[in-house]
């Protein structure tokens, strides 16, 4: 059985497959020359099937194919030629000027650690640091940072920036103050290259201007509050002197009562005219009293505070022009300015009016 069983098979075999053997069409004759230059075509042997015209020994060889085969040499040459190692290590990353100003800054905050530590200035204890000269620097803004470091510069990136500077900073202090010039000089050039150009204009505007007295001893200041404005004039209370009162006493005689003559005989005046006097207590907001303009006590209780911290109610007289906002805004205005002239007139209420400010609600800072 199993002798017949193969020639069984192939008496019984038949074919399924329709299919003619493929041919290509006469479109593909000139293939290669579609694809000169394309080396990975070569690979698979697209070069060595193209047909051309002659047969025998140029059969195999198309039209292109020698100019191909050179074409295919000088491409393995480029691809063979020698890659050069970046300079930066931060070559490849999507800010490579970033970051390499940042390992830049690195390696000068390690330097100076390092320089520091060396003369033996680090660490450096919690009361010698205290006594350092405070040196305020200005940073560049987002804007400028992203100028210089070629890319957009974030909140994180610029904080981190920030930080570095502000340790180099620090250590600038310590190198001034301890009389190492040759390192401050160091650290000061990298930290110049990253202060704002606005720095002595920014430091200008913390600064408080000293407030003059004029020639009768009035002192004029300015005080703000939300959009309410307020300029004051201040003026001491000066009390009356022995030699004022007797020059008084002495006018109210009259001439012949000096000389012994007969007085004349008296002659019916008019009723005498009661003149508004100021008293020490009167404060006059836009040429009102400060009841009239101010008709809630809370407001009128933030303008006396400043001289009630003071303790110097009663000692100056007060005139103020107010201007914006409502009662509320022009009310702590006027205890802005009305501290402010305080100052000037004592600079040791200075502190007590700051102090002042932790227990109650009003603005009496002095800037």
């Amino acid at each position: 059985m199993n002798v017949l069983r193969l020639p069984v098979r192939y008496a019984l075999h038949r074919t399924y497959s329709t299919a003619y053997p493929f041919v290509r069409p006469a479109q593909f004759r000139d293939v290669n020359s579609s694809f000169r230059g394309n080396p990975e075509f070569a690979r698979h042997g697209g070069g060595s099937r193209s047909r051309g015209r002659g047969r025998g020994r140029g059969r195999g060889r198309g039209r292109g194919a020698g100019r191909f085969e050179e074409e295919e040499k000088e491409f393995l040459k480029e691809d063979e030629r020698p890659k050069f190692k970046p300079e930066s290590p931060s070559f490849y990353t999507a800010r490579p000027v970033y970051y390499d100003q940042v390992l830049q800054l690195e390696a000068a905050i390690q330097h100076s650690r390092s320089a520091l530590k060396t003369l033996q200035l680090l660490p450096l204890p919690e009361f010698a640091r205290a006594s350092l000269p405070s040196l305020v620097s200005v940073w560049k803004d987002k804007e400028e940072m992203s100028d210089v470091f070629k890319s957009r510069m974030t909140t994180s990136r610029y904080r981190q920036v920030t930080t570095l500077l502000g340790e180099l900073n620090d250590y600038l202090r310590i190198a001034t103050t301890a009389g190492c010039m040759e390192l401050a000089q160091g650290i000061e050039q990298i930290v110049n290259m990253f202060e704002s150009g606005n720095k002595d204009e920014f430091l200008k505007r913390g600064k408080r201007k000293k407030v003059w007295l004029d020639e009768y001893g009035r002192s004029y200041t300015y005080g703000k509050r939300k959009t309410s404005t307020a300029r004051v004039w201040m003026i001491s209370v000066q009390p009356q002197s022995q030699s004022e009162a007797t020059l008084q006493l002495v006018s109210e005689e009259s001439l012949e009562e000096i000389f012994g003559l007969d007085p004349p005989r008296p002659t019916p005046s008019p009723p005498k005219r009661t003149d508004i006097t100021i008293t020490p207590t009167t404060v006059l907001v836009n040429n009102l009293p400060l009841a009239e303009y101010f008709p809630l006590p809370a407001d009128r209780e933030r303008i006396i505070r400043p001289l009630k911290i003071a303790g110097v109610l009663g000692a100056y007289n007060i005139f103020c022009i107010v201007r914006g906002g409502g009662t509320t805004g022009q009310s702590g205005a006027l205890a802005h300015g009305i501290s402010k002239g305080l100052v000037a007139h004592e600079p040791a209420l200075e502190a007590l009016l700051r102090r002042g400010t932790q227990f109650c609600d009003t603005h009496f800072h002095t800037n």
